[in-house]
């Protein structure tokens, strides 16, 4: 096999979360792709368990890397460490997140920094201390951000969930304008239903964010909730679209085909409220630039605030 067959092949890959659910499904289609491997994880029995599938399928042991996301000063430790084990990093895929839902408007700071702070600071942390390494490198390379539908369906239960998403969106979906001229790719990734363990975030909130506006945690309707999660994609699955997400060079990376309705009911509800009337020539002219500043962007070419008037 060549370079088009497997086109990861030997470029070293650093992955949040990858202990379990989809970032483990990222880390095990990497591996069978041929890319070696740091992976960050909080749980010891994970950690184990990953090791043994690694072990089971022949390959390389990856760099495992203590981590919480939130951690500023040890997300640049690792970030070092990942270099001299592998003498580069090519690829960063932040996928660490909580998932935890209530009312937002009885949320309290505490859950606005909790949430926020691992779904969206966590991106920001990765991008941040491995962003100069990447750079560094030569060759393929990529960045992706998981976020989720939520990036794109807000829900009544879910809004501090929906803002961290949005905003990751929002982040890279610019971040990619400024990476081309750099050659390196850049996808958000918005996967939907997935079969993981996510459902049990609100059962491990740090101490250092207890005062939750959402109430205590009822184990039996959290646990009725995970039921849905068994319905979900396979996270391999997942992780396989995101590699061949990657391999295009795609912006975005939708998973599951099933929301097509929302995204036509979210397209017609946007054009609905656009107002129908015309728009004066200067500000069309603006607005064109802007697009033409942004299809430059994308195809590499490093642009500068004077390009938008």
């Amino acid at each position: 096999m060549g370079e088009q067959d497997r086109p990861w092949e030997g470029r070293v890959a650093f992955v949040t979360g990858a202990a379990t659910g989809i970032g483990l499904g990222v880390a095990q289609a990497f591996a069978d792709a041929g890319m070696r491997l740091a992976l960050s994880y909080r749980n010891e029995d994970d950690r184990l368990a990953t090791t043994a599938w690694f072990a089971d399928k022949g390959y390389a042991a990856p760099l495992f890397c203590k981590l919480d996301v939130t951690d500023r000063a040890r997300f640049d430790e690792v970030a070092d460490e990942v270099v001299e084990h592998f003498g580069e990093v090519d690829v960063l895929v932040n996928n660490a997140g909580v998932s935890v839902f209530g009312p937002t408007d009885e949320a309290t700071y505490d859950d606005f920094d909790w949430i926020m702070g691992v779904n969206f600071g966590g991106v920001v942390n990765g991008l941040v201390s491995f962003l100069p390494r990447i750079k560094q490198a030569a060759g393929r390379r990529h960045v992706v951000n998981i976020a989720s539908m939520a990036a794109f369906l807000p829900g009544p239960q879910a809004g501090i969930y929906t803002a961290s998403k949005f905003a990751v969106r929002g982040l890279t979906e610019s971040l990619r304008y400024n990476l081309a001229p750099h050659g390196i790719g850049c996808s958000l990734c918005c996967p939907a239903l997935t079969k993981t363990n996510a459902w049990t975030s609100a059962l491990k909130r740090p101490e250092g964010f207890g005062a939750s506006g959402f109430g205590a945690v009822d184990a039996a309707e959290l646990e009725q909730f995970g039921t849905a999660f068994d319905e979900g994609m396979e996270p391999y699955e997942v992780g396989s679209k995101i590699l061949a997400g990657m391999t295009r060079n795609d912006g975005l990376i939708l998973t599951h085909p099933e929301h097509g309705p929302d995204f036509e009911e979210l397209h017609e509800r946007v054009m609905a409220a656009l107002p129908q009337e015309e728009a004066p020539p200067g500000r069309l002219r603006i607005e064109e630039l802007r697009r033409e500043a942004m299809r430059a962007a994308d195809a590499g070419i490093k642009m500068q605030m004077s390009d938008l008037t």
